[in-house]
């Protein structure tokens, strides 16, 4: 069986960021697959299972509620390697194309406060399992460690 693609991004020099993993076609329409890289791949401690949840529920909050991108939304979730969120897009764009929008949904999971949306027996299958103060810290981290500061090497995978 071939490798598939997200398995030959060489991960040990992989730094956080915003990478475009693929670009598919479903119809006439692209399909955007984001990497939103968190950590450092096999160089920093993993997210616990809590924080990422947390930071699941109140980033696909923001993103189905965004004036402009709410439509384009397919998809945002956890990589199964916790090292990151895989945010699939409606369209044809690059990653700089949305380093405001990452920026603007990383400052809400930051600056959150209250009771997580969908955080709720009813609403969740594992409604217990969260961690609002981790998942703020670790946007915090993101904003500022990579976000407000990015760079071309944290737009495109390493060779």
């Amino acid at each position: 069986m071939e490798k598939i693609a997200s398995f030959t991004v060489n991960h040990l020099d992989l730094l956080p960021g915003i990478y475009v993993s693929r670009k598919d076609t479903a119809g006439n329409a692209v399909l955007t697959t984001f990497d939103l890289r968190m950590t450092k791949p096999n160089r920093e401690p993993v997210m616990n299972t809590a924080e990422l949840h947390t930071i699941e529920h109140l980033g696909a909050t923001y993103l189905r509620n965004h004036p402009v991108w709410a439509d384009k939304t397919i998809y945002f979730g956890p990589m199964g390697c916790r090292t990151g969120n895989y945010l699939i897009l409606n369209g044809d764009y690059t990653s700089k194309d949305i380093v405001e929008l990452v920026i603007g949904m990383f400052e809400f999971i930051r600056d959150f406060e209250g009771d997580i949306p969908g955080a709720a027996a009813r609403d969740c299958g594992n409604y217990l399992d969260q961690n609002l103060p981790i998942a703020k810290l670790l946007a915090e981290k993101y904003l500022n460690t990579c976000l407000y500061c990015i760079k071309d090497e944290n737009m495109n995978y390493p060779e």
